[in-house]
């Protein structure tokens, strides 16, 4: 009963407090980073976020508060050792200041809805080097778009594909030691013909917007918590119509951090500070595009964050910590066996398969092991409790 409380707490938190930004798409990774590893086969999880940022602005000589919030989640399930598909909405999406919304009317509720399908975890054996990619579509469900402070969006089915490359320092254990991960990607807008302002006389996109985005993290365990650096950026290759106002290259150093207090769940919490930002080129004067606030520039100069990811299953993971960890491993090392039997093509390659069997067994056994010790452990507790 107290896990369940814990995961309601956890949920409503989520669920109240003001939100905000691009969505995460939820499985392995750091806050923006993504792991090349997927989840496991029969795994679901859920992922849910805030991304928040306020500033203290003025309008004449009368000071206000303003603010840019997102809420967003994730449902992320394995379908293979190697496929995760996924599907996450924007739940909220709001800039407001004093007087209500600053430019777009009511808030989004919901925004937009993202659906994912990604393909990892895939390398030579033994090697600590891990490949994978991700295809996502952006379903425009919001009400509105062309949002200022948040990345460009037009209001059209968006596609994105990102490459995924992996280093992980323990290839036994890769949860135990630090890792490394890069990510590149390829966003188009599709936006030919789309009036982002709804007056005829503003310009329209006369080719596709599209974007690369580059992303490098490093995260490094201690215990119950992880901790993480990362270095984001997007460029445009194509710039959108003068009437985006998100047009410019921008670049954010984030810092995270994650306490797991259960195997089943882990609570992250972030900040991003803007590095570099290119000079406000959207054209306020010539079109009917609203124009913010003088003293803000078109990109946060700080962004917040706070999540949570639930494991719904399997339900073993509600188990000890510690035996759900060498219960997992063992499935990893099982899985990789039965890729070197099912990879012997001839005898020539039989030498060095057995090799590999014979280096994966050494690993299972010490897992193994582990296992034992903690299983014995485990028991005497219980006589010690009768």
């Amino acid at each position: 009963m107290r896990r369940m409380y814990f995961c309601l707490i956890v949920f409503l938190v989520l669920m109240t407090s003001p939100l905000q930004g691009t969505t995460r798409l939820g499985g392995k990774g750091l806050i923006y980073v993504h792991s090349a590893k997927v989840i496991s086969k029969g795994y679901l999880e859920f992922y849910a976020g805030t991304r928040y940022f306020g500033k203290i602005a003025s309008s004449g000589s009368k000071p206000y508060t303003l603010w840019n919030v997102q809420g967003f989640s994730s449902f992320n399930v394995g379908i293979s050792s190697h496929i995760e598909f996924a599907l996450s909405p924007i739940y909220y999406q709001d800039t407001n200041n004093s007087k209500g919304n600053i430019l777009h009317g009511k808030a989004n509720l919901p925004d937009d809805l993202f659906i994912s399908m990604k393909v990892g975890s895939l390398g030579p054996l033994e090697s600590p080097f891990l490949f994978g990619g991700i295809l996502s579509a952006r379903i425009p469900t919001a009400k509105t778009h062309n949002i200022i402070y948040e990345p460009y969006s037009a209001g059209t089915i968006e596609a994105e594909v990102t490459g995924l490359v992996s280093y992980y320092s323990n290839i036994v254990f890769p949860e135990e030691g630090w890792s490394l991960h890069c990510n590149v990607g390829y966003l188009n807008h599709n936006d030919v013909g789309k009036n982002l302002t709804g007056n005829a006389n503003d310009p329209t996109p006369k080719s596709m917007s599209s974007e690369i985005l580059f992303g490098m993290g490093l995260l490094y365990p201690a215990g119950s918590f992880d901790f993480s650096v990362e270095f984001n950026a997007r460029a445009f290759l194509t710039q959108p119509p003068a009437t985006a106002y998100s047009r410019e290259y921008v670049s954010y150093l984030t810092t995270g951090v994650y306490y797991k207090p259960y195997p089943w769940v882990t609570l992250e919490m972030g900040i991003d500070l803007r590095l570099l930002s290119g000079e406000d080129v959207s054209d306020y004067q010539n079109t009917h595009l609203p124009k913010p606030p003088v003293d803000f520039p078109n990109y946060p100069t700080w962004r917040g964050l706070l999540g949570a990811k639930l494991a719904i299953l399997p339900t073993r993971l509600y188990s000890s910590p510690d035996k759900v960890l060498l219960e997992k491993s063992a499935e990893d090392r099982k899985e990789i066996l039965e890729r070197i039997i099912k990879g012997q093509k001839d005898t020539q390659d039989a030498d060095s398969e057995l090799l590999k069997i014979r280096a994966e067994r050494k690993k299972v056994e010490e897992e193994l092991k582990r296992l034992r010790k903690l299983l014995e452990e485990e028991k005497k507790k219980k006589k010690k409790e009768e």
